[in-house]
């Protein structure tokens, strides 16, 4: 793995968190951080990303919206979604 492909303690954060809120059976430390989400990458689903959405908002306090146009980039990684909590917390 290259430098880019390693999680950050933020990101570790994340990925256990959907790991549990979905019950992957795959390893948080696994899942490369600039894969996609949805489709390919991990395999997600619409009704998977639902679910994120709502332990990001109970474990983290930033609202994801199903509405919200930016949806497609906020969710196209584990490190894009890292970044929109990390920009949107407490705001």
């Amino acid at each position: 793995m290259t430098d880019s492909n390693i999680q950050s303690a933020q990101e570790a954060e994340l990925a256990c968190l959907i790991v549990k809120t979905l019950n992957l059976e795959v390893e948080a430390v696994e899942i490369d951080p600039q894969a996609p989400l949805y489709g390919e990458g991990l395999g997600l689903d619409s009704i998977d990303m639902l679910e994120i959405a709502l332990a990001v908002s109970q474990q983290f306090g930033v609202k994801l919206r199903a509405d919200d146009k930016n949806n497609i980039q906020i969710f196209s990684s584990l490190r894009s979604l890292n970044t929109y909590i990390q920009q949107n917390r407490g705001a």
